[in-house]
Order: structure tokens, then sequence, then C-alpha cells
């Protein structure tokens, strides 16, 4: 959620405010050892319809480029948010705890969303 909460948010309204509130949520829930891993199905699923949907909107969906803006958003969703993010956090848990590491890994997912989305 944080990907799209960024996007809607530097465009302003009241979409961006709802999707800011869930991805909090997001953050919080993460940080639950009864939360599925985000490589299972709902949880991949999920990232690749946003990371598409966010890469469609930031290259104008009315351009040539929408459709690779939505493949690239794909590709960054599942290689640097899925499966490079959790690769990064387990061996972060091991170095600095779950929670010091669910906070780091947040921290930066929220800086890059926020420097992809304004530039």
């Amino acid at each position: 959620m944080k990907a799209p909460a960024a996007l809607f948010l530097a465009r302003g309204g009241t979409i961006g405010i709802v999707l800011a509130v869930l991805a909090v949520a997001e953050l919080i829930g993460d940080m639950l050892p009864q939360i599925p891993s985000r490589t299972s199905p709902p949880a991949l699923i999920a990232r690749i319809l946003s990371g598409g949907i966010v890469g469609w909107f930031i290259t104008a969906p009315n351009s040539s480029v929408a459709l690779a803006g939505a493949l690239l958003g794909v590709v960054g969703a599942l290689l640097v948010g899925a499966y490079g993010g959790r690769t990064v956090r387990i061996a972060a848990i091991e170095r600095i705890g779950a929670v010091p590491a669910a906070l780091v890994e947040n921290v930066v997912a929220i800086a890059l969303a926020a420097l992809v989305v304004t530039r």
C-alpha cells in the first residue's frame, strides 16, 4: 500500500488519505508474527496489481509508454518489494532483531516510494 498511498498523496485528494491510512495499518500489521509472508499468493497478487497500477499512473495512462510503466511497476514490486525485501529483511532480522528490521525496512520503503512518485 505504500506506493499507491505515496502516488495519490502526491496528487492530492481524499483517495490519497484513505490509502495512507491503509498503508499505516499495513505497516503495523506487517510486524505481527501471524501475518502471512509477502510471497504468499494473496500478498503477491496485491503487490503485482499495485505495482502495475502505480507504474501505469506514473507514466501517464494516455501515453505510449504506459504499458512499459505498468510492467516496470510489476517487476519492481516483485523483485524489490516482495523477494528482494524479504531477503534483506530476513538478513536484518538475524543481525538486529525482528522489530528493528521491520522499522528499517518500512523507512526505506517509504523513502523509495516518495522518491519514485515525486520524480
